[in-house]
């Protein structure tokens, strides 16, 4: 029995650390990464057809609504996949920000994968719905995790992490967006060695903090091209931040704070300098979280 309508949230995510490790033949690099759900979400709401159409609106921010979009794609594929011959109409309520570094696209069509396979009892396996996610993008197959990830290989290689304290953070969002590819592309640096055993040796240390391990190669590149990066950083350590850091490609920033309440009022600093989009989110703990 399916079910025919289904509401799914799509979480953001963080990368709190990020080094780069190498590069592939095929020009993808390879790196490892502390990625981490936070609860700023879009909301995609899902209704099957027996016309075979599949049909996507979005509302909020403003995206492809066409077969460009990740959720589009993802239902195409779950769709062939399966050999289900079913259409489904999305609607995308769209509230992370785009080309932002914080993983909204991908995390998009991870939901639609999550939400097409509950709604029809499980058609695919785990295996392949990781391998339809990777077809989507590398940063894609994190969010079918649903938790805290040491992500590794072009980012598609992932081992949850236990016990990843709970945190609070703000995230700000300038009024511009960063191309991955342009990032990746113009990327000039001597690459890491030996970042898979130091993450793993520092995340069994007792005396592990996030703000220890605040780390992004990527900053070079995006930085030189947009400082206002660095202005914010310096804002958020200014508010009360325990350490600050670009998320992925940016040009999205975020603070580490110890609770809310210093959250909030890092935030309400912020506000006075009108810097663009900002967001209070929680992450970390456990994947009912999400």
């Amino acid at each position: 029995m399916k079910i025919t309508s289904y509401t799914i949230k799509a979480p953001a995510k963080i990368n709190v650390r990020l080094k780069v490790t190498g590069r592939r033949p095929d020009g993808y690099h390879e790196l490892v990464s502390i990625m981490v759900p936070v609860d700023i979400f879009d909301t995609i709401d899902l209704n099957l057809s027996s016309d075979r159409q599949i049909m996507i609106g979005c509302r909020g921010r403003e995206i492809p609504a066409d077969e460009t979009n990740l959720a589009y794609r993802a239902a195409r594929d779950f769709m062939s996949c399966s050999g289900i011959k079913d259409g489904v109409s999305i609607v995308l309520s769209k509230n992370i920000p785009v080309a932002a570094g914080l993983g909204g696209g991908s995390s998009d069509g991870a939901a639609v994968l999550l939400a097409l396979n509950h709604m029809y009892s499980n058609p695919l396996s785990e295996p392949e719905l990781h391998s339809l996610a990777l077809k989507l993008g590398a940063d894609v197959p994190f969010f079918l995790m649903g938790g805290p990830c040491l992500a590794t290989g072009i980012g598609e290689v992932l081992e949850p992490i236990p016990g990843w304290p709970e945190s609070w953070y703000v995230i700000v969002t300038p009024l511009l967006q960063v191309s991955t590819a342009w990032v990746y592309r113009n990327l000039k640096l001597q690459l890491t060695t030996g970042e898979y055993d130091y993450i793993v040796k520092t995340l069994k240390n007792d005396t592990f903090t996030i703000s220890g391990v605040l780390e992004n190669d990527l900053e070079t590149v995006t930085t030189a091209s947009f400082p206002i990066i660095n202005t914010l950083k310096k804002l958020l350590v200014d508010a009360g931040a325990e350490g600050a850091i670009m998320s992925g490609s940016g040009p999205s920033v975020f603070g580490v704070f110890a609770s809310q309440e210093k959250a909030e009022s890092a935030k309400t600093f912020l506000v006075s300098h009108n810097p663009g989009d900002i967001f209070v989110a929680r992450g970390g703990g456990g994947k009912e979280n999400y």
